[in-house]
């Protein structure tokens, strides 16, 4: 009985071994799992159609070349996962129910939940180790309904024509159809990468503004991606709605002062010396610009344009009525107290 008991054990143990190998890589051989578990491959056969009757989807090709594979089921077999995968996973979950994706977080803390009940001890005091410095924090304002993202995903799939909505920055709605490619995030937002048909050019489109018209169009032939790849067009489309408006200031600091702070997405120094230098300035307004010219703390004087003259004239006129409403307000506080307590 004892022998039997240590044999089953032993079997087990094996295949929890045989399954966490076939999970860390596509194909593997016969002769490989059988060195790989100090078995023969004869043994691999049998476990292998252990693990297909505890559901498993084993696939096995026969030939050369010819191996075994973990395929996808009709439903989800328990998966084993080391340390830092379970970290990952735990981690990955916690951000996702604060995330950019709305309609996931009570699917992401019941998922944390089933994780924590079967975490070792060890894991649980080291996701809580982590959770020490989170911040819970609302969805952003842009966060996008999980299933138009999954609308979205299977029609770049199926290389199928979207038709959509669409909400830009001012307001203005438009029907977009598009040949859609890949989704990119950049930050919390949510980008698609499509080559639009009215426009017969490559497009980058912010998820939460879209609203998807289903049923999805025709399907279309693959075009080759623009230079770089999907996430490098979205990265230039942004960088060009950030720089809508340039500017030139002369800030009255040493050059190496200053070269410090301009930071390539969105200023470059162009010349100067221990006393001044020039800097050419990137936005999406005149108005961010001029306010965003207090953070060099330093003197410094308009080249160009004129509108930023304008604004910087309207920054002043501001805070010089701020300062003006702080002033009243410490006088009336003075004059309070002398009323509350005269002089003896």
């Amino acid at each position: 009985m004892c022998a039997m008991m240590i044999d089953m054990l032993d079997t087990s143990a094996r295949l929890l071994r045989l399954l966490s190998l076939l999970q860390t890589r596509r194909d593997w051989s016969g002769a490989e799992l059988a060195r790989r578990l100090d078995i023969t491959t004869r043994t691999v056969r049998r476990d292998v159609e252990r693990l297909r009757d505890l559901g498993y989807p084993v696939e096995a090709t026969v030939g050369v070349g010819g191996g075994y594979q973990l395929g996808a089921g009709a439903e989800m077999p328990p998966l084993l996962l080391d340390d830092q995968e379970v970290l990952a996973v735990a981690v990955g979950l916690d951000a996702a129910a604060t995330g950019a994706v709305s309609g996931l977080e009570e699917a992401s803390v019941r998922a944390i939940t089933k994780l924590r009940q079967v975490m070792p001890s060890r894991l649980r005091h080291r996701l809580d180790a982590l959770q020490v410095e989170s911040v819970s924090r609302p969805a952003p304002r842009s966060s996008v309904d999980a299933d138009v993202l999954a609308q979205i995903g299977v029609a770049c799939h199926r290389t199928e024509r979207l038709r959509f909505d669409y909400r830009s920055h001012d307001g203005t709605e438009s029907r977009r159809e598009v040949e859609p490619y890949r989704l990119v995030r950049n930050g919390l937002r949510w980008y698609l990468l499509s080559w639009d048909i009215s426009r017969d050019d490559w497009r980058s489109f912010r998820v939460d503004r879209m609203t998807p018209k289903i049923p999805t169009g025709p399907r279309f032939t693959a075009r080759a991606l623009p230079d770089g790849g999907a996430a490098a067009f979205v990265a230039r489309s942004l960088g060009t709605v950030r720089r809508s408006a340039v500017a030139r200031v002369r800030v009255h600091a040493p050059l190496e002062t200053v070269a410090a702070m301009v930071h390539e997405d969105w200023g470059s120094v162009e010349s100067g010396d221990e006393s001044f230098c020039d800097v050419t300035l990137f936005g999406q307004s005149m108005t961010s610009l001029a306010r965003w010219l207090s953070a060099f703390d330093q003197e410094f004087t308009v080249i160009g344009p004129t509108e930023l003259r304008d604004e910087c004239l309207a920054v002043a006129e501001y805070h010089d009525r701020v300062g003006a409403r702080y002033r009243r307000a410490i006088r009336v506080a003075e004059t309070s107290s002398d009323v509350d307590h005269p002089q003896a």
